[in-house]
């Protein structure tokens, strides 16, 4: 193997060390304290729907990512390590920022690691763990500002402005992964296997029971987020199942369109779930998610990426980022409607200025998230972060110590 190779393994560990440390260092110095994150009086309310969370972005998010036939450790392990460096920096963050540390901070911290796994999707099997870090630091700062900008000038709740985490994610990892050289499509590592296809499939059914916490845990109005989440789920993957066997040619189910269409509700519904007081409102929301899900992966897929020159490994675009448009836009029409039924739709200028801030919210986001994306997709080619050969793409071996042998065939297909 090339010393280039040997180096890099080499640098990963002092990488990791070092940004350990630097963390370690912050909060030794900083406003950070145990106090400030836990209260006992909040602390037995909030904690269910945080290990909701947390086990939703680890165990769920990590199974869903399995997708590759001979890249099952590394899309759980990177998973892992990712979320957990990712958690202490943007806890940090607030602490920088001399921010009042409440007892949600962790939970905002694994709500917006959710658009880092996201974003990983996009590039999974093509970056190594320097690469996938260094994205990591840079996507949650960027988000982090993301949001601010839109609750300084544009008073998005903080409910809200933690609910484009799926938008976020899918078009700064969709703009990351059109600056990797693309695989060829003779190589064999890049499919998958009935048995890393049902890995993934566990994945999905994972994140569809908890996605409920994961839309409620800093709403306002819990009950209506938790009902409406689970309506849209549940019409969802009844869909998915639909669509999926009337877009295959021989009328069976496709995992890859179920594994990511019964997610899509849980992603349209994000914004409104607290606020929808109709059920019939959030199962159309479900609906729509599925069809944008299926048919977008069925007929879009065939010539936007080929287009754009994307290979979006795990489809992204298709289960978090059309179906966040679609909310984002249902939003707009839902507040709409609202007025309407409010009779205030005399007084032009104030709804104007509301559908403004949701128009403003969404392009601002998206347009960041492609930029900063685009920008962060040329740092990770460098050279001084050794990006890997096209070759060693969805290759466990490249990074684990594997014994063939011992591997069973439900990790690794042969």
């Amino acid at each position: 193997m090339p010393s280039r190779y040997l180096s890099f393994r080499c640098s990963v560990p002092w990488f990791i060390l070092l940004l350990q440390a630097l963390f370690l260092l912050r909060a030794l110095f900083g406003s950070l304290a145990v106090g400030d994150i836990y209260s006992p009086s909040s602390l037995s309310s909030l904690y269910p729907e945080f290990q909701d969370v947390s086990h939703m972005v680890v165990f769920g998010f990590g199974f869903f990512l399995m997708v590759l036939r001979r890249y099952g450790f590394s899309s759980t392990g990177f998973n892992l390590l990712l979320v957990a460096l990712g958690v202490q920096c943007s806890v940090l963050l607030e602490d920088v920022c001399f921010l009042p540390l409440l007892s949600c901070s962790l939970a905002k911290a694994v709500l917006s690691m959710a658009a880092v796994i996201i974003s990983s999707g996009a590039v999974l099997g093509k970056a190594n763990p320097v690469q996938l870090i260094v994205m990591t630091l840079v996507e949650l700062i960027v988000f982090y500002v993301s949001r601010c900008i839109n609750r300084a000038f544009l008073q998005v709740p903080e409910h809200l402005s933690l609910m484009h985490v799926h938008l976020f994610g899918a078009y700064f990892g969709l703009a990351v992964t059109s600056r990797f050289p693309e695989a060829p499509p003779a190589l064999d590592k890049s499919r998958s296997t009935p048995k890393s296809e049902l890995l993934s499939m566990l994945g999905s059914v994972f994140v569809w029971v908890l996605w409920p916490s994961f839309n409620s845990v800093l709403a306002g109005s819990k009950r209506e987020a938790v009902l409406n989440t689970y309506l849209a789920l549940a019409v969802s993957a009844v869909a998915a199942f639909m669509l999926s066997a009337l877009t295959s040619r021989d009328g069976k189910f496709r995992t890859a369109h179920i594994h990511g269409a019964v997610l899509a509700g849980g992603v349209a519904i994000s914004y409104t779930a607290p606020s929808i007081q109709h059920p019939c409102a959030a199962m159309m929301l479900g609906l729509l998610g599925s069809g944008t899900a299926v048919l977008g992966s069925h007929c879009l897929q065939r010539c936007f990426n080929p287009a754009l020159k994307l290979q979006d490994t795990s489809g992204v675009h298709f289960t978090f980022g059309l179906p966040a448009v679609l909310g984002a836009v249902a939003a707009v029409v839902l507040r709409v409607v609202e007025k309407g039924i409010e009779k205030q739709w005399n007084n032009l200028s104030s709804l104007g200025y509301l559908i403004f801030v949701d128009v403003g919210a969404f392009c601002q986001t998206i347009s960041t998230a492609l930029v900063s994306g685009l920008i962060t997709g040329l740092i990770l080619n460098i050279k001084l972060l050794k990006a890997v050969h096209v070759s060693k793409y969805f290759d466990d071996q490249f990074y684990w110590e594997v014994s063939v042998k011992m591997i069973p065939h439900c990790l690794w297909g042969s």
